[in-house]
């Protein structure tokens, strides 16, 4: 008995290494046997996730709340605990409780809610401009601020035995041209459609904005650490909607301004997209 006991332990113990090895989180990217949204790359996805803490533990306390006031009432308000029941029909204290207690937890939850969009909203001073044009099923991209090239980034060959994250983007999120920031810089992104409503999203900016055909949309976002971030469209545009990932590389301004330099001239066939061109 005591060395099947032994024997299960081992196991168990090297079963959660297992699950702790696997669920390292990643950044700019989700991961296997990911709990929780994706890790922040900028203010703005900090300040979603500690919304989203703070109204879980809200929550939290209500079901736990809920279940002992169920409990409580079974064990004690039961036929045989309590077979000649109350006669009691109205109780203010407790009508005024249920009232107000939820109303406080409302006005509570909506205050941080109301200060997070509107600091999402409202666009500062940028310090440049991306403009992303949704297509059945790639996204052109355009940089006005720095020689307004053009260029298209389509999804990477899909390679199902690829792994999440070693040698190569994750499945079905890498492109072929990245969109490429400069860390620590302002970027106000502006979006519309050539078709259909796409959705331009990065989880880890906390950025998700509608492209929709004839109209202009802005967000913006301020990447802090380099990296790639992946993301995709999240608006049901058609067939391959699945399709047309977003990559997201934030590098230095020294890499940036080689890169920008570099895009000029690989980017400038007349003007037009290269819609097949390799990666950066």
């Amino acid at each position: 008995m005591i060395r099947k006991l032994g024997m299960f332990t081992a196991f168990l113990a090297t079963t959660m290494l297992s699950f702790s090895a696997a669920a390292q989180p990643v950044e700019g990217q989700p991961y296997a046997w990911q709990l929780g949204l994706q890790a922040a790359g900028d203010e703005r996805m900090r300040d979603v996730i500690g919304l989203h803490n703070f109204i879980l533990y809200i929550i939290t306390a209500i079901c736990l709340f809920v279940l002992a006031l169920l409990v409580y009432i079974m064990l004690r308000f039961n036929a045989k605990a309590n077979p000649v029941p109350s006669a009691t029909t109205h109780n203010t204290m407790l009508e005024v409780a249920w009232t107000v207690i939820p109303v406080l937890i409302l006005v509570a939850i909506a205050i941080p809610s109301f200060r997070l969009l509107y600091f999402e909203d409202v666009i500062p001073k940028t310090d440049m401009t991306i403009k992303a044009t949704g297509k059945q099923w790639f996204w052109t991209y355009e940089y006005p601020d720095n020689g307004n090239f053009t260029f298209d980034a389509q999804m990477t060959p899909d390679r199902r035995s690829q792994p999440v994250v070693k040698d190569g983007p994750p499945r079905l999120l890498g492109t072929n041209n990245h969109v490429v920031v400069p860390v620590g810089k302002t970027i106000r992104l502006i979006t519309t459609g050539a078709d259909v409503i796409h959705s331009w999203a990065i989880p880890g900016f906390a950025v998700k904005i509608d492209a929709v055909p004839g109209k202009i949309n802005q967000s913006w976002f301020k990447p802090e650490k380099e990296g790639l971030y992946y993301g995709q469209c999240s608006e049901l545009c058609g067939a391959r909607h699945a399709f047309m990932p977003i990559t997201v590389e934030v590098v230095s301004q020294e890499k940036f301004d080689q890169w920008v330099a570099e895009a000029k001239t690989k980017f400038a066939k007349a003007g037009e997209p290269t819609r097949f061109a390799d990666n950066h």
